[in-house]
């Protein structure tokens, strides 16, 4: 059997999970493919792939051009970058692993900190010889007695909440189907959503990325948000409009707290990196020990159960293994 393990940035794949248990051929990827065609080159030939949650696709045209391709792992329990329709007609089985929410919530509030605090600043002057020199006019900014905004009151959302509610914040909360009851359950209060973009000094952001939330925040939302407000994501950068966010930040409106982009890497030149107001990570909130642990044992298993015929923790009806 061979397997091919993708995206593995940091090169730690193999260290989180018992690989030689599968007497197989394995071969670590620790860099993006540039595109599709260089994907099914590169796979061409691979019997097991496993996916690092989002970061390469695989729609129908890449699938297709790998018959090969029996098993298709994918780290989490959803992976919108796979076609599952296009996977059940080549019968391939799309499997997925476990997932940890904490990690998340704790980078969710570094990013808190960092902005509301002013650290990625603060850390360089230190290390260019300054001490508390003006850096833009402002000082840091406390968070006790302030509002925190939730977009997405699930699991990842309350979890960021109940921390807030430890700092002394008032929780607000807005999602489609959000109950009044179902808030107050988390110490929070459910507003409109115009409410909570008006009212809040941080928003985060916690909803899964789909046709309905692509775009949710655009010129218009951000304008409605308070002077100096901070807007994290950790969620998918599709979800606000990259281009007016970038209008709001040089303005200095608000201020944006990003480790989700629209493209991922997040392109060298990318207008981003250079953006004031922002403080910047590389898609690092699910990157931990405890992640990775779960990630890559849970794909050991689903490789096993599927070599020995019961394959686990399916997320499609491939042909042949319904």
């Amino acid at each position: 059997m061979r397997i091919a393990i993708l995206d593995d940035y940091q090169n730690v794949a193999l260290d989180f999970a018992d690989w030689n248990s599968l007497d197989a051929e394995i071969t670590v990827f620790t860099d993006p493919f540039g595109g599709r065609q260089e994907a099914v080159e590169a796979l061409r030939g691979f019997d097991v792939v496993v996916a690092m949650r989002e970061r390469t696709a695989f729609p129908a045209e890449v699938l297709h051009a790998l018959p090969e391709l029996r098993l298709l792992v994918s780290t989490g329990q959803r992976n919108a970058a796979i076609d599952l329709d296009a996977a059940s007609a080549a019968g391939i089985v799309v499997s997925g692993t476990g997932y940890l929410p904490h990690p998340t919530a704790e980078a969710t509030w570094a990013l808190i900190l960092a902005a509301a605090r002013r650290l990625p600043a603060e850390e360089r002057s230190v290390r260019d010889g300054g001490w508390q020199v003006p850096l833009t006019g402002e000082v840091g900014t406390a968070l006790r007695g302030k509002t925190l905004g939730v977009l997405g009151l699930g699991r990842l959302g309350a979890q960021v909440s109940a921390i807030g509610a430890a700092f002394g914040m008032e929780l607000i909360a807005w999602s489609r189907n959000l109950t009044a009851e179902r808030a107050a359950e988390h110490g929070a209060t459910a507003v409109p959503f115009d409410e909570l973009l008006t009212s809040a000094d941080v928003v985060t952001i916690h909803l899964v990325l789909s046709e309905r939330t692509r775009g949710l925040l655009g010129a218009r939302e951000l304008g409605l948000m308070k002077q100096g407000a901070l807007l994290v994501n950790t969620s998918r950068g599709p979800i606000v409009d990259e281009d007016a966010l970038l209008a709001a930040v040089h303005r200095g409106g608000i201020r944006a707290a990003l480790d989700v982009y629209d493209t991922e890497p997040l392109p060298v030149d990318h207008p981003l990196r250079s953006a004031p107001n922002t403080v910047l990570t590389p898609h690092i909130g699910y990157v931990s020990d405890d992640v990775y642990r779960v990630f890559y044992t849970d794909a050991v298993a689903d490789i096993a159960a599927f070599a020995a015929g019961e394959p686990i923790r399916v997320m499609n009806e491939p042909a042949g293994h319904q």
